[in-house]
């Protein structure tokens, strides 16, 4: 027994929405990574387990569906479980806390509000990765809780969901209405100045950056987006506050006297700075940095992506070796993991770096069985 008495060792798991991609991921998340036996139900997919399996089976319920349709679905399931749900446990991961977990809380359940603060990620885990938790009726299941969240691996921060739901408004609504308004900007002069890809040669950092948000924002489920804009009450708020400092800068750089730039330098440069202050203006530049160097070896033109397949203690040092044995400098390396949990590394060399060498060397990774060269020079 984990925690308290009544609470299952190993749990069954009902993943509501279990067809999203959240869903999916989540499914995998409980069965590979955590032992437990999943049961899924979603409208979207006729083969899904029943919702009254759920309700009858699931000790652990987790509700995974659309901002809009959270609080009333889940109250749906309120009525339905009729009391069965006492002395379990329901979490949500709705990207809004207040409706969703007001909902839960009319249950007989102990609830928890989770709010992974990204899209379901390539890797098993939410390694690296900030959730917010919202801890509302929690006491059999706590240590249970806190085996998931040591288990997902993420970075936790705790809120209330009102609180969570002000500051989603600026971290998430405000930021993704300023990159769809630069997105509708770029579109209003792609006629005579073409669009991001014409563009692109002329990239700063910044650029470039503002650009892969939009890019990310645009190519996933548009509903998402939508229900973030719409569905928090506070949005509104702060894109009000937003239009008006974009309306003030508007003004003074049409007037553009020398009291329009000292007005500008005050309220946009100096109060900001003071603001912020100077260790968050330290961080934040040094971040812009790496991000930076990271674009460049993006860009770099001699380079091999390998897989390693073991993963394991000195893989990379056998494989650094063979480019050692050829004579062979290395500029950049990069690692990342495929959705199977491959291991991928993606390694740059200087733009006059021997290509011969560079394919020898490509070879001999092959040929030993090291690893697998998926992208050569």
């Amino acid at each position: 027994m984990i925690g308290s008495v009544g609470v299952p060792a190993h749990p069954v798991v009902g993943v509501v929405g279990s067809a999203g991609a959240y869903g999916r991921w989540l499914r995998r998340f409980f069965e590979d990574r955590m032992g437990l036996r999943v049961l899924g139900h979603d409208p979207a997919d006729p083969g899904s387990d029943p919702s009254e399996r759920l309700l009858a089976e699931a000790d652990v319920l987790v509700f995974s569906v659309p901002i809009r349709d959270a609080a009333t679905l889940i109250g749906d399931y309120v009525q339905r479980s009729a009391g069965r749900e006492a002395g379990r446990l329901w979490l949500d991961i709705t990207s809004i806390k207040q409706a969703p977990v007001a909902a839960m809380l009319a249950s007989r359940a102990e609830v928890v509000g989770l709010h992974p603060m990204t899209a379901p990620l390539k890797t098993p885990t939410l390694r690296g990765r900030v959730v917010v938790v919202c801890e509302e009726r929690l006491e059999h299941w706590r240590g249970w809780v806190d085996q998931l969240l040591h288990a997902l691996q993420g970075e936790y921060v705790r809120a209330t969901p009102a609180h969570h739901d002000r500051v989603m408004a600026l971290v998430q609504a405000m930021v993704h209405a300023v990159h769809l308004g630069q997105a509708g900007v770029l579109r209003s002069f792609a006629g005579e100045l073409g669009g991001p890809a014409e563009l692109m040669p002329y990239r700063s950092i910044g650029f470039e950056m503002d650009a892969a948000v939009a890019a990310r924002i645009l190519s996933l489920n548009p509903q998402v987006y939508e229900d973030i804009q719409f569905g928090n009450p506070h949005t509104v708020e702060v894109l009000s506050r937003l239009a008006a400092e974009i309306a003030r800068l508007q003004v003074l750089v049409a007037r553009g006297d020398d009291q329009a730039r000292a007005e500008f330098r005050e309220h946009y440069l100096a109060a900001n700075r003071a603001a912020w202050g100077e260790a968050a203006l330290e961080e934040g530049s040094y971040t812009f940095e790496r991000v930076g160097y990271l674009l460049a070896d993006l860009t770099e033109s001699r380079r091999l992506s390998v897989h390693l397949p073991e993963d394991r203690p000195g893989s990379l040092r056998a494989l650094l070796h063979v480019f050692e044995e050829h004579g062979i400098n290395l500029t950049s390396i990069h690692s990342s993991r495929t959705p199977a949990g491959e291991v991928h590394f993606r390694i740059g060399f200087d733009a006059d770096a021997d290509v011969e060498r560079l394919r020898a060397a490509a070879g001999a990774i092959d040929r030993s069985g090291l690893g697998r060269v998926l992208e050569r020079p």
